[in-house]
């Protein structure tokens, strides 16, 4: 079974109060289609319904202070406790004790080395890569596992031809923020309908939608918004593809952050687990699921079958 894994940077699951949660707030039909009425909050979990299922898991792992990005996503790539290894979260870049876990241990790894076919959906432009070549920027631990894999990174290239999408999903910053005018721009639904044609390339493929940590950490509530109302439209097109039999899109986060804009840190919010497909395909991948170390050994089951 192919499965698309979309990681949404910095979101809990937090209380229904629209004045310091964007996810009460925002209109988001598609998903409350999915979820039968119910959004993306803390009261909603858990729940089964025809197309999906939403838990609340941990993402603290029993290790005190805040969860952190660069131990929160490796542990999602690798099913290790990594917080309670090492005795400490942190982030946001991967420190040397956590990248030693990205390599050779991640979903990416098993899949090159089991001759499965894997990539990350996104598009970097080429001052990411400039960035990372003179030592300027470091790797976040989703591409530092790619590429540590022996997997390439998406360019420019691959998104104009289609390979790939930008990280908004839809193009716009390309044109807006880094000065691509010609950059592709498509809506939303389309980019959904996208994401799943390419993942039905794959067995395992993963997006990181990472401007939702950016505008909780800014508490920018109009364009965390923004950011779900695009998510939706993205899910609207997944949904609309119809290939239940044929793959699971998996929706998790590594910490809390944007569900509760009164403060500018990560929060101790269980994150959702949001997965959609056939149900017998979401009853085994969420069976006895509470914390982040089980998203892996669960992706792995069904990507790693012969």
């Amino acid at each position: 079974m192919h499965v698309l894994f979309i990681f949404l940077d910095g979101i809990g699951l937090g209380v229904d109060d629209p004045q310091v949660n964007p996810l009460a707030r925002t209109e988001m039909p598609n998903l409350s289609r999915l979820l039968e009425g119910r959004r993306l909050t803390a009261g909603s979990a858990p729940f089964h319904g025809e197309h999906a299922t939403l838990l609340a898991i941990d993402p603290a792992l029993g290790v005190d202070g805040l969860p952190q990005s660069a131990t929160g996503q490796a542990v999602l790539l690798t099913g290790r406790n990594i917080p309670r290894e090492l005795g400490y979260h942190y982030g946001p870049k991967p420190n040397p004790e956590v990248a030693a876990y990205l390599n050779g241990e991640t979903l990416f790894s098993q899949c090159v080395a089991h001759g499965k076919k894997a990539a990350l959906l996104n598009a970097y432009p080429p001052r990411y890569f400039h960035g990372i070549d003179s030592g300027r920027r470091l790797y976040s631990s989703i591409p530092l596992a790619v590429t540590n894999a022996g997997l390439r990174l998406f360019t420019e290239k691959d998104l104009y031809e289609g390979r790939a999408l930008s990280a908004d999903f839809t193009g716009e910053g390309w044109r807006t923020m880094l000065g691509f005018a010609d950059a592709p721009l498509i809506p939303p639904h389309e980019a959904g309908r996208k994401l799943v044609s390419l993942t039905l390339e794959y067995d395992f493929a993963m997006f990181e939608y990472w401007a939702s940590d950016y505008a909780g950490h800014k508490q920018q509530m109009d364009t965390a918004v923004k950011l779900m109302e695009t998510f939706d439209g993205v899910l609207g097109g997944i949904v609309e593809s119809g290939k239940w039999n044929k793959m699971l899109v998996v929706v998790t986060s590594d910490h809390g952050n944007m569900e509760d804009l009164s403060t500018r840190k990560h929060t101790g919010a269980p994150v959702p687990a949001l997965v959609i497909g056939s149900k017998p395909a979401r009853e085994e991948f969420t069976r006895g699921m509470t914390d982040l170390t089980q998203i892996a050994p669960a992706i792995w089951r069904l990507v790693g079958r012969d």
